[in-house]
């Protein structure tokens, strides 16, 4: 790893307006002035995506997905030239690269490309003449199709990671939060920021609803080796470190989360036979939904499933799901979307058994319903009322005492 290079990602609210863009330029210098070899990528302005987003939508229901990149991909274009020009003023040298420009190759998937590889090459010239790079996050150019493709929501912490893996650079992932939390602290106050977390803890975090870190980048991150610090843009102090492994303070549970982004669909009078849960979930995987909670029934001969899945994704999951009546014959398909998802995520749950009772009892004590339950080694989630979720998160937090810093085990 050549730590003499840095990756520096600075989200929207960090370069909301031009004092914030020339703020964002001062620590890119600031880096530079340190010895550093310097590479920024920074999301779009403030709320501009989803300014952009609306404007398509005024023009089209249903907007051409093509066209639909084309036209986001302008946000982080707009943002990492201003950031470029500011630099400039400061009295250093720097160019800004749009994802094609940069070398940023992806599939062809609009509107959720995945990154296949990063060429580089004038990300490394251009360091190599001594100047700050700024790379539009959130795009990338697909080969197979010649076209610009865009990333997803969070998509510049990948661009991140993934420049950060193909330089061998250090990451640095900036917000307008100082760092990882036990909860969110809009929702419990005296939430603990956390000094180290492991990529496994974040990356179930990152599902079940922290917003601090996109979720692929957490995987881009584990699978490459790249230890991320996530850090505020506005403070000097450490965030918190993602990394490999546990650290010596390895808490029975790490972290609350919570999820107000989710619909479930409850599927009635589906066959219970052998492949139709199989036919469902290819086709709404091909449609490109993640899918979390699965629950399954079988009453009288037939079943009836229910399933989460993340809001933005409902139209194509309602498409989906229309495309199977051929075969499956006519189903009741229902739509809820006012329950939330809260979740306790620790790696020290592992060799802790009780965790899920000791979280239902808490719940429970505290007439908070569950509708859906599902789990892996380090994680416990439930589906629960929406309106019921800060309570809930409040009451999971002060229960596992995630306020206080964990005992170092001799």
């Amino acid at each position: 790893m050549d730590f003499d290079t840095v990756v520096m990602k600075f989200g929207g609210s960090s370069v909301a307006d031009p004092p914030k863009i020339q703020h964002v330029a001062r620590r890119l210098v600031e880096a530079k002035q340190r010895g550093l070899r310097v590479v920024g990528t920074v999301s779009a302005m403030g709320k501009t995506t989803d300014g952009l987003i609306d404007l398509a939508h005024q023009v089209s229901p249903t907007p051409n997905a093509r066209e639909f990149d084309m036209l986001l991909s302008t946000g982080e274009r707009i943002a990492c030239a201003l950031v470029a020009m500011a630099i400039h003023d400061l009295g250093q040298e720097a160019i800004s690269l749009t994802g094609s420009q940069a070398g940023i190759l992806t599939d062809g998937a609009h509107m959720k490309a995945k990154i296949r590889e990063i060429r580089g090459d004038r990300v490394k010239d251009a360091l190599d003449e001594d100047k700050i790079v700024l790379v539009a996050g959130f795009q990338g150019f697909s080969r197979d199709t010649m076209d610009v493709t865009t990333l997803g929501r969070g998509g510049t912490d990948a661009t991140a990671v993934a420049l950060a893996a193909a330089l061998g650079a250090a990451c640095e992932i900036y917000s307008d939060v100082p760092g990882v939390f036990t909860a969110d602290p809009r929702i419990v106050p005296n939430a603990r920021k956390l000094h180290t977390i492991s990529y496994e803890e974040m990356l179930e975090m990152s599902a079940s609803g922290a917003k601090v870190l996109m979720l692929r980048s957490v995987e881009l991150a584990r699978n490459h080796g790249v230890r991320i610090h996530a850090r505020s843009t506005f403070s000097d102090e450490e965030g918190t470190w993602v990394q490999e492994g546990a650290s010596m303070e390895q808490p029975i549970v790490s972290a609350v989360t919570h999820s107000e982004n989710d619909v479930v669909f409850t599927l009635s009078d589906i066959p219970d036979r052998p492949g139709v849960a199989a036919l469902i979930f290819d086709v709404v995987g091909s449609a490109h939904v993640n899918v979390d909670t699965i629950i399954q029934n079988v009453v009288h001969g037939n079943a009836e499933m229910s399933f989460s899945v993340p809001t933005e994704d409902v139209p194509a999951t309602n498409g989906a799901l229309e495309s199977t009546r051929a075969e499956l014959g006519d189903f009741t398909i229902e739509e809820n979307h006012d329950l939330g998802k809260v979740s306790l995520i620790g790696a020290g749950m592992r060799s802790h058994p009780g965790v899920a009772a000791k979280m239902f009892r808490t719940l429970a004590d505290n007439g908070i319903n569950l509708q859906m339950i599902s789990t892996s080694p380090i994680k416990i989630s439930c589906m629960i009322a929406r309106s019921e979720i800060p309570n809930a998160v409040r009451e999971l937090h002060a229960a596992f005492e995630l306020e206080n810093e964990p005992i170092h085990e001799a």
